[in-house]
């Protein structure tokens, strides 16, 4: 029986650097055709930090080379996303016919809604680009945006608001019905805003496994798949009390939640991502675990599931 899947890539997944990224992408196609085998229809998003951090980078340098405008946040995610999917497609569309399986792959530059009075705005915590020095640090904070310092001089700091909505939703589900399998909201998706008709981008980053939660709850998907550095989810992490959580409930995830058991940009995403698509609907599944294990942890053989 045919079930809909949305797959959340970390950074394992995609390696750091351009080339790293084509090698990293051919071994993750090998796992998700795997996952069409066994007849998940898979939803693909991914992580984006060091790739949005590098054309960031590339394109602000360019414009102080050249004494012309930098890229927006906005432009640049959507440069992550166009050329991560586009490798990422084409490793998985090459990995289905070499088995005999034919099955399209696209992959949708995606908006994702947020709120201008979200909280974060105004607490901006991820950090981007390059070490700035004091002048640049300066300049950054006379066109509004903030900056931090750290060893070495200062970075770049951008709000990281929840997602809303996403605004490619009902193009995502449509190809997904026909088939085929869709690459949506890479690296959270684009933040977006909206000034009446208009979307304006915003100088923002969205946790990418609280997007991920937002569109398997908007597809009504029978699981999340969050794909991660490690096999189990564990509480007492790092300590002599380090237990793996294989099969838990939604009560026992949010009992971990409220007793502060998992890292605030690490691994508490993931978890209150899950929480929130299982609470919004019946008969679904979240599934955390490494990539290496996904086809076992799709099987219930291994990671962390909460139902």
């Amino acid at each position: 029986m045919k079930k809909r899947v949305v797959v959340a890539l970390g950074h394992r997944a995609l390696g750091t650097t351009l080339p790293d990224q084509k090698l990293a992408v051919n071994s993750s196609a090998v796992i998700l055709a795997d996952l069409v085998e066994e007849g998940a229809e898979l939803i693909i998003t991914h992580s984006n930090a060091p790739q949005v951090g590098m054309i960031h980078t590339a394109m602000n340098e360019y414009a102080k080379a050249h004494e012309t405008y930098g890229a927006p946040m906005s432009v640049c995610s959507a440069m992550s996303q166009g050329y991560i999917g586009y490798d990422i497609q084409n490793a998985l569309r090459a990995e289905l016919l070499k088995r005999g399986v034919y099955r399209p792959v696209c992959t949708i530059i995606t908006q994702v809604m947020v709120d201008p009075y979200d909280d974060a705005f105004t607490e901006p915590v991820k950090v981007i680009g390059r070490l700035l020095s004091k002048e640049e640090a300066e300049q950054e904070e006379k066109h509004g945006n903030y900056v931090t310092e750290v060893e070495g001089g200062y970075r770049r700091i951008v709000a990281a608001p929840k997602p809303q909505g996403i605004i490619e939703i009902d193009s995502i589900k449509a190809l997904s019905d026909q088939g085929q399998v869709v690459i949506a909201c890479g690296g959270g998706g684009i933040p977006v805003l909206a000034q009446g008709v208009e979307l304006h981008g915003a100088s923002a980053v969205i946790e990418k496994d609280y997007a991920s939660g937002r569109m398997a709850e908007l597809l009504n998907a029978d699981a999340l798949m969050i794909l991660t550095s490690v096999e189990h989810v564990c509480v007492g992490y790092n300590t002599d009390q380090e237990v793996p959580l294989e099969h838990i409930s939604v009560e026992d995830a949010q009992q971990y939640i409220n007793s502060g058991q998992f890292e605030p940009n690490t691994m508490l995403p993931k978890i209150e991502a899950g929480v929130s698509f299982l609470e919004k609907g019946n008969g679904r599944k979240v599934i955390i675990t490494s990539i290496d294990k996904a086809l076992e942890g799709y099987l219930g053989k291994t990671g962390t599931i909460i139902e």
